[in-house]
């Protein structure tokens, strides 16, 4: 059974007190001491914030600049060229501008790179490209901290350049017209985990700041919450809002082209999850992307007839399941990797790459290696001599720190503390994984590579009633940086032997004082064969509710599981 370690804090004297002081379940306070909020005006904010909680988008370092700058190209209408990225979060960020400014009358433009052909990031080589288009203006989106080169070029040429990113900056930053970017050191913002499209909205909020469409603002949401959850950013402070009220927009959606998205993958409008957006929504976005077909994506938004929706919502679905069955190929061969070689054994983190390997999905890959050894991972594939990585962390260890403590290796690299890109030479994965396994293994303790579930509350199956659920409901969405709470029962009963279910899942009824639920170890087949009716069991375990014949059900989803 599991060796997974169990972490449970007792009720700390803060929960308590917030408990009494704020008038809110003891059981919910202490989950919220858990994740780090444990101020009543934050409390206060995180249960019950409105669009009127939202920051004021000018304490951002730049915005003021970048504001006077749009205004004067629409006003003198010059083009505006929006770069973007190739990901759910670059993709809704160039929509979600693009929209913006044109109802504001500017003359808008995007691109985004190919993934496969051109790589990330805002490079020298792309003025050409403005200059054929004819724009006086390039706004960045989810990208450009690092572009060094291409803003200076742009300096020499007259071309004004705007940043919007939310990446870490490198050791310069370039010089260009304004960088909106909560990430750099000193931007003045109070949230530094927006997602690109959340800098984006910000840029939107200011430049709606007065003006009569104001009303319009929450309109972007939709959007803008896809982006968040893609790009897995805390949901928390202003992210929590961005989402928690894009989702109830996403209940009544007119762009026929979202509309339609939503309807092929089986999203219904009447409720839509983080779960949803995560992996249902996000993915048919981001697989136009992955298999080098990003302006499919962008298309969709601004389709205007059904027969284009139609054509273009089927494609994405094609590529989506390209995609699928490609990343399954690499996943496998990567795992039949590391276990042949007992390569989790040896090495704190996993650097892997092939030449078959498909550069737009080792992303993904990484980050499922990643949980099935419980440790840093980054895949390579290889193309024409050179390396293209991708990496995923656990949460003790940042690899973009990791990565700027190598940086000379690299040609191109960037991310955040849990997940990064690069780009090397092929000849030099050698001298990579030298510098990499060295750095990690002063670094990376043996106690950080066990798994742990952190527990927030240990309770019976008696107190699994109308009021916890209500609690879950004020404490939701769920996603990264609020997880759905967990919770511990001790010594129930398994009362029907267990079943697995599609060769994957195990399923069966567990007891305790006459009290029976339904439970699901999602991915836990093997249970079914280790368990049996009548054994006494730890369960720690989230609460899904879902509805049938009209009455509320509540399923205990499986985290772990151990015999008492």
């Amino acid at each position: 059974m599991s060796e997974t370690g169990w972490i449970l804090n007792p009720i700390s004297e803060k929960a308590k007190n917030l408990s009494a002081t704020m008038d809110i379940p003891l059981e919910a306070a202490q989950i919220l001491v858990n994740r780090g909020i444990d101020q009543a005006e934050q409390i206060h904010q995180f249960l019950y914030g409105t669009m009127s909680d939202l920051h004021d988008p000018y304490l951002m370092d730049g915005m003021k600049d970048a504001v006077r700058r749009i205004r004067k190209a629409i006003s003198h209408q010059e083009k505006i060229l929006i770069f973007g990225d190739y990901d759910v979060d670059g993709i809704l960020s160039v929509v979600t501008l693009s929209k913006a400014l044109a109802s504001l009358g500017g003359k808008v433009d995007f691109f985004i790179p190919d993934r496969l052909k051109e790589g990330y990031g805002l490079k020298e080589k792309y003025i050409d490209l403005v200059e054929q288009r004819n724009a006086g203006v390039v706004i960045s989106v989810d990208c450009g901290v690092k572009a060094v080169a291409f803003v200076e070029k742009a300096r020499q040429k007259g071309i004004d350049v705007i940043i919007t990113d939310h990446h870490q900056p490198g050791a310069s930053l370039p010089r260009a017209v304004a960088i909106l970017n909560p990430a750099i050191p000193n931007s003045g913002y109070p949230f530094k985990k927006l997602a690109g499209v959340g800098v984006v909205f910000k840029l939107i909020q200011a430049l709606l700041d007065g003006d009569p469409r104001s009303s319009q603002l929450p309109h972007y949401l939709k959007l803008v919450s896809i982006g968040t959850v893609a790009d897995i950013a805390e949901l928390k402070d202003e992210n929590r809002i961005f989402v928690k009220f894009g989702l109830k927009a996403l209940e009544s959606v007119k762009n026929i082209g979202l509309k339609k998205l939503m309807d092929s993958c089986g999203v219904k409008q009447r409720s839509v999850s983080v779960g949803d957006v995560g992996f249902r929504i996000g993915p048919r976005i981001n697989a136009a992307g992955r298999m080098g077909m990003t302006d499919l994506a962008v298309r969709l938004f601004f389709a205007d007839s059904s027969h284009e929706v139609e054509d273009i919502t089927r494609e994405l679905e094609r590529l989506n399941s390209r995609r699928q069955r490609i990343e399954e190929k690499v996943f496998n061969q990567a795992r039949g990797l590391v276990e042949r070689r007992a390569l989790d054994n040896r090495y704190k983190l996993l650097i892997l790459g092939c030449e078959e390997w498909h550069r737009g999905v080792i992303g993904i890959v990484a980050s499922k290696i990643k949980d099935v050894f419980y440790r840093p991972v980054v895949l390579f594939a290889y193309e024409d001599g050179r390396a293209f990585g991708s990496g995923r962390s656990i949460r003790d260890f940042s690899l973009i720190n990791c990565l700027d403590e190598n940086k000379d290796l690299f040609h191109n690299y960037g991310g955040h503390t849990m997940a990064v890109g690069c780009e090397l030479d092929h000849r030099d994965m050698a001298s990579f994984k030298d510098h990499i396994n060295t750095y990690v293994h002063s670094r990376i303790t043996e106690e950080q590579l066990k798994r742990k579930i952190r527990i927030d509350a240990r309770i019976d199956f008696e107190d699994i009633n109308r009021a916890i659920l209500d609690i879950l409901s004020l404490l939701s969405p769920f996603g990264m940086g609020n997880p759905k709470p967990v919770f511990l029962t001790e010594k129930a009963e398994i009362v029907a032997p267990p079943k697995k279910i599609q060769g994957r899942h195990s399923k069966f009824l567990v007891q305790k004082n006459g009290k029976i639920f339904e439970s699901i170890g999602w991915r836990k087949g093997e249970w079914a064969d280790e368990l049996w009716a009548g054994d006494r069991v730890d369960l720690v375990y989230s609460l899904m509710t879902s509805e049938y014949l009209g009455e509320e059900r509540v399923t205990l989803s499986l985290e772990d599981i151990k015999k008492a």
